[in-house]
């Protein structure tokens, strides 16, 4: 039996040897982690100044601030004498297996960073993408969220909009309404020119700049047909083009413009026997 003394000396012994190792770990743990938090609030505040989206920024330095600390505790477990060469192999390796696994989700991630990077669209641009349209009410490192314009959500993955054409309606800040009216052949185009362009002057949301177009397109089968283009500011789009519509309709109606339509005669013809 070891005596009391002896064993008294092997825990001062155990504490002499372990004890500084513990604590060296607990200093770099704890100093290296006010070191990455400093980090991350540098970062933040210059990326902020930088005006880059929030979202990236915020994933950024998250990124930064995990990397580092996993730096850190590796360190510290060396400290203590872990053998890190076989945890690190054994990080790498479940990186590499998770990574396989979420290869769908990767390729997401990889897209929402090139689009807050490159900015192809903001949140409440009105976009056709992914196979919808609607106005960008998020941008997530996975997803897009979209409000089409029936007030309804859809959740569209990253990678399937950069992986196809963007249409963004409301880059620019003004559209063209492309209209076509048609009218008989017995009425005066003269006239017509004039009506139609009386009833753009009328409306106060079209633009000066570019000009509104009027010209004759076509002479289709039974109607002459006419390209009516005007610009507007892109959010008044749909109701310029709808009030446009019924303003024409009646407009016409009043001066006696009539709008061919199909139409078709049938003729009966009696046979005797």
């Amino acid at each position: 039996m070891p005596s009391v003394d002896s064993m008294i000396v092997e825990v001062q012994s155990f504490l002499a040897l372990y004890g500084l190792r513990v604590l060296a770990a607990l200093a770099i743990f704890i100093i290296g982690r006010m070191v990455a938090k400093s980090i991350r609030k540098m970062l933040k505040a210059a990326m902020d100044r930088s005006h880059i989206d929030p979202t990236l920024s915020g994933f950024f330095t998250s990124v930064v601030y995990f990397g580092i600390l996993t730096f850190v505790i590796i360190a510290a477990l060396g400290k203590l004498g872990v053998q890190t060469t076989s945890f690190i192999a054994i990080l790498g390796a479940a990186g590499l297996a998770v990574g396989l696994a979420l290869q769908g989700s990767l390729s997401n991630f990889a897209a929402g960073v090139l689009m807050i990077i490159f900015r192809h669209f903001r949140v409440g641009d009105y976009i056709e993408g992914g196979g919808t349209a609607g106005t960008v009410r998020d941008i997530g490192i996975f997803t897009t969220e979209l409000t089409t314009p029936d007030n309804k959500k859809v959740i569209v993955p990253n990678a399937k909009l950069t992986g196809d054409n963007i249409v963004n309606y409301s880059a620019t800040g003004t559209r063209r309404v492309d209209m076509v009216f048609g009218v008989s052949y017995g009425d005066d185009i003269d006239k017509v020119k004039g009506v139609i362009a009386e009833v753009l002057n009328g409306e106060s949301r079209i633009l000066e700049e570019p000009k509104p177009l009027i010209a004759l397109s076509s002479l289709g089968d039974s109607s002459v047909n006419f390209f009516v283009r005007p610009w507007v500011k892109s959010g008044d789009y749909w109701p310029v083009l709808f009030d446009l519509n019924e303003k024409m309709k009646k407009r016409f109606d009043a001066e006696g413009i009539s709008i061919p339509f199909p139409q078709q005669d049938v003729y009966l013809h009696k046979i005797e026997r």
